[in-house]
């Protein structure tokens, strides 16, 4: 019985932190909404798509910039750097206005989302924290030599220990990020790409079936690949593919494309089925998406596959590898569904003779019964402070949160906990 009440307690405790988690969402659109000042930087957020990223994550801070001076890079760039400069702005980490002023040694060199993207050699994804003599707070970027020319300007808005957004006075600029040159999509040789990424057999088949025609003339608008690698087709149950028509050829392979840059974050925020490039009026060849922390696995209804790896991340183009070969339900129909249970038929009980009784005296009816109750890198340029003042502003967690309301969440606990001490002392 101990055992039972201690796994009991266990299940209730995981609720319960599901619960809270669940409370805690956010959306750093609706967050910056209410402030017009930083409408160009929340408008850059979504057209890079890096709103779905920071929304998709938890323990975050955002390095806003306001309108003034998002003006050194809206316009001057194209979307494919404006989004590598913003992704510094995104810090894999917590921080308020508080918490600048206390870091440890006076100086940190933090994770940003540009770290992620697996295109940061040594240390241009990361941000140098240094909290500065008078009270200030420098960031700048952690490549060695570099200055700190952005500060801490003021707190926006927190839902604490979740997500946090910070004003600072200037964009992050890490070397070589706005000089690098623009990936243009009439430029990308999908075959090389897709033959270097290990996914020689999808090549060939583009090439032979003409598809990489149709997925080229797409790239300018916007491509997601979703390329299987060569083990994939050789793979149990993947079908022969030289049974099949001209015509399904085509629509298997158009059905591992999306229309639109579509990156790992947006994929990780997408709720409904999601069009390929072989939906049509008639047919659907959709796929849906799940997530799982981190790991992302396309669903078709036949099979499933796991997103193994980015390729290219550029707008606008996404190459994503996967583990299988994707099999639409149009071509090689629905899944199997597991057999039932087998059930014990039991046997008729026998009709009892029921002997006359006596009709019973009236009685009153019963009264109801009431309810119980980092890495290495050269010194920051900057000296330490010798007395911060903290000067983070008082923020509410309202705003962009898609918050549990909190009689439905107390319920939800006092439930659960409820369940669990009744069973322990029936026990």
């Amino acid at each position: 019985m101990g055992a039972l009440r201690h796994h009991l307690l266990l299940l209730a405790v995981a609720t319960v932190f599901h619960l809270v988690a669940t409370s805690s969402a956010h959306n750093i659109t609706a967050m910056l909404e209410p402030f017009p000042d930083y409408s160009l930087f929340n408008s850059y957020l979504s057209q890079t798509k890096l709103a779905d990223e920071i929304n998709s994550r938890q323990t975050i801070t955002v390095l806003a910039l306001s309108n003034g001076a998002m003006s050194a890079l809206a316009g001057k760039h194209p979307l494919s750097v404006i989004k590598k400069a913003l992704s510094l702005h995104v810090l894999l980490d917590y921080y308020d206005g508080q918490k600048l002023h206390q870091i440890s040694k006076g100086t940190t060199l933090t994770t940003t989302l540009y770290q992620t993207t697996g295109n940061a050699p040594g240390n241009l994804g990361f941000v140098n924290i240094t909290d500065l003599k008078g009270g200030k707070v420098g960031f700048g970027s952690a490549a060695p030599g570099s200055k700190l020319d952005s500060s801490y300007t003021k707190s926006v808005k927190q839902i604490p220990y979740n997500i946090s957004v910070l004003e600072i006075s200037a964009p992050i600029i890490a070397p070589g990020v706005l000089s690098a040159p623009a990936p243009s999509g009439s430029d990308v040789n999908v075959t090389a790409v897709l033959e270097k990424a290990g996914c020689k057999t999808f090549a060939s088949l583009l090439v032979k079936s003409g598809v990489i025609k149709t997925y080229e003339a797409a790239i300018d608008k916007g491509l997601t690949i979703f390329a299987p690698n060569d083990e994939a087709f050789k793979a149990d149950g993947v079908p022969d593919l030289s049974k099949l028509t001209n015509a399904e050829v085509v629509s298997l392979l158009e059905y591992h494309a999306l229309a639109g840059y579509t990156p790992i974050g947006t994929l990780k925020t997408s709720k409904d089925p999601i069009s390929t490039l072989a939906t049509n009026g008639a047919s659907k060849y959709d796929l849906k998406v799940t997530t799982a922390g981190d790991e992302v696995t396309l669903k078709t209804g036949v099979d499933s596959s796991r997103i193994a790896d980015t390729v290219i991340d550029a707008t606008p183009l996404c190459v994503f590898t996967v583990d299988n070969v994707l099999l639409p339900e149009e071509l090689f129909g629905k899944s199997p569904a597991p057999a039932p249970a087998f059930e014990p038929v039991a046997a008729p009980s026998p009709t009892p003779i029921v002997s006359p009784s006596p009709a019973p005296e009236s009685a009153e009816p019963p009264s109801p019964v009431s309810s119980p109750p980092a890495p290495p890198a050269e010194a920051p340029v900057g000296s330490p402070a010798d007395s911060p003042e903290a000067e983070s502003e008082s923020s509410t967690s309202d705003n962009g949160a898609f918050d549990v309301k909190a009689p439905a969440l107390f319920a939800a606990i006092t439930t659960v906990f409820a369940t669990v001490i009744s069973m322990a002392l029936l026990s």
